[in-house]
């Protein structure tokens, strides 16, 4: 197996680092948006992008979707569903029953 090729990349606030792959996101800028509390800041940077991405930013709103459907998501892994039960558990609340 050929090993892949690092470039060099600038992101658009100017920080310089190298990536193997198309994806575009800043490791530098990803680690600046990180919540230093609350329960997205439990989770790894790709299953927080993908609530993020879905307006999912608050336990009261993730609340109404179900675990599938928040699988479903692109970026959230099985891994984290056990820290969103628990987060929500500790607000009272729980993902929506599936039908």
């Amino acid at each position: 197996m050929a090993k892949l090729q690092k470039t060099l990349r600038t992101c658009e606030n100017g920080h310089q680092y190298y990536k193997s792959t198309d994806c575009p996101t800043c490791p530098k800028c990803e680690g600046e948006k990180k919540p230093l509390e609350g329960f997205l800041s439990k989770l790894s940077a790709p299953a927080r992008r993908a609530l993020e991405n879905a307006d999912i930013k608050n336990l009261s709103t993730l609340s109404t979707y179900t675990e599938k459907e928040i699988l479903n998501l692109h970026g959230m892994g099985k891994a984290s569903i056990p820290t969103l039960r628990e987060a929500l558990a500790d607000s009272g609340l729980t993902f929506k029953p599936m039908i």
